[in-house]
């Protein structure tokens, strides 16, 4: 039987990004995102469901998302589920499901914070604005 194991995810981080290396070196970032959805119910009233996720990054992506990313940072998180399984220090058999991922794409605007380290204004180059619409009723969509 063939298998598939994807998970995309997009949401905000619960705290800031935990990073430790292993012995030999790799940068290993803990991260905590909420999934926010937004749903009626039978009596048509929005209700907002939140969905907490462990996610795992390994590598130079570790260490930019501990450098880039704190609290409530926008991200999309492009990866595989993976269980973790161990023994505690009373003998109990634990597990825990996680997303390992592949990708973190940033999506917050880095002068919107201070946690950001923005080069000064006077040496960023501006980007140039696009031309605007004179008519947005000939918008095709």
């Amino acid at each position: 039987m063939a298998s598939y194991n994807r998970v995309l995810l997009m949401g905000n981080l619960t705290r800031n990004p935990e990073i430790r290396y292993t012995p030999s070196g790799t940068a290993v970032a803990d991260l905590g995102l909420a999934i926010n959805e937004n749903f009626k119910n039978k009596a048509g009233e929005t209700v907002e469901q939140t969905c907490f996720v462990d996610v795992v990054v390994w590598g130079r992506q570790a260490e930019t998302s501990a450098e880039y990313l704190h609290k409530g940072s926008p991200v999309f998180v492009e990866g595989r589920l993976q269980l973790d399984q161990w023994e505690s220090q009373q003998g109990e058999k634990r597990s825990k499901l996680r997303v390992r991922a592949d990708r973190v794409q940033f999506l917050g605007t880095p002068g919107k914070s201070t946690e950001y380290a923005a080069a000064p204004a006077s040496t960023a180059p501006q980007p140039e604005s696009p031309p605007a619409a004179e008519d947005d009723d000939d918008v095709p969509f």
